[in-house]
């Protein structure tokens, strides 16, 4: 009993010095049965190039933030359910060695470990601890929910004309991106704006590409609803009962490794801890 107190009062902690470098800004990060898992620092890949991000891995989410002060002052927390991550895994490019991707219903990007070694660590952890979260709620991995994952954004640097008409940009001409495809994109090329639920409550902008195939979707969709509609009435003529039918340059600051440093077993679970700061 001792071992599980001193277990909830170090991890209370370790929790409470993460919230603290946020200045307590957000969503609270303290909630029960919360556990911290791992803390490091990747390269993440964001609208203006790659750059270094701090990242701590629960038992329930991942969260991470832009550095400010290393080890002090960090800002703009973003928190993510695990159970909404899916990562795919990257061959090396030279200027984003050890990457992969996250991607998610809301948001997905691009990031980098300092060694293959780190990645590798990363990637099991988030999987297991997924799966883990998956359990405990007696539930499974969707693989339908692929479907309506976001887009990850290609970074403004990547190209210097619309990848749509070709047009160059300039002071007049800025950049934009396509919400739906994450395609660098001038202005005229996505007036439009759709309704993207799993983005957006509100409608974002969208290019004309991705425009026209959301209405060839509707159409077929519309089709499809037409279909199943003649296709149940005539079942309802011809049956007595019919049946109802039933989602770069890296910093310096980037290169400090995560560190693993401790484990505890807890109700046949394994907690990975690195130490705070």
């Amino acid at each position: 009993m001792s071992v599980h107190r001193t277990f909830s009062r170090k991890n209370q902690e370790r929790i409470q010095a993460v919230e603290s470098t946020f200045k307590r800004s957000g969503k609270p990060l303290e909630m029960p049965g919360r556990i911290l898992v791992g803390e490091g620092r990747l390269l993440k890949v964001c609208r203006r190039g790659p750059k270094p991000k701090v990242f701590f891995l629960f038992n329930d989410v991942l969260v991470y933030g832009s550095i400010m002060v290393p080890g002090r002052w960090n800002k703009k927390k973003q928190i993510i359910p695990l159970v909404e991550v899916q990562q795919e895994n990257l061959e090396d490019e030279e200027d984003m060695p050890n990457q992969w991707l996250i991607r998610t219903p809301r948001k997905s990007f691009y990031v980098a470990a300092a060694s293959p070694e780190e990645k590798q660590a990363w990637m099991e952890h988030i999987e297991r601890y997924k799966a883990l979260h998956l359990r405990n709620k007696g539930r499974t991995i969707d693989k339908s929910a692929k479907r309506n994952l976001a887009a990850p954004w290609i970074p403004d640097t990547a190209s210097e004309v619309c990848m749509r008409c070709s047009d160059r940009f300039t002071v007049a001409n800025r950049r934009h991106h396509c919400r739906m495809c994450g395609f660098v994109v001038c202005g005229a090329c996505s007036k439009d704006r759709a309704l993207l639920l799993n983005i957006s409550s509100r409608p974002v902008r969208v290019c004309w590409h991705c425009t026209n195939d959301l209405e060839d979707q509707g159409e077929e969709e519309k089709s499809q609803r037409s279909a199943n509609a003649k296709k149940r009435s005539k079942s309802y003529y011809e049956v007595s009962e019919s049946s109802s039918e039933e989602e770069l340059e890296q910093d310096r600051l980037y290169q400090v490794p995560t560190k693993w440093l401790s484990t505890l077993q807890l109700n046949d679970l394994r907690y990975c801890y690195t130490k705070p700061e």
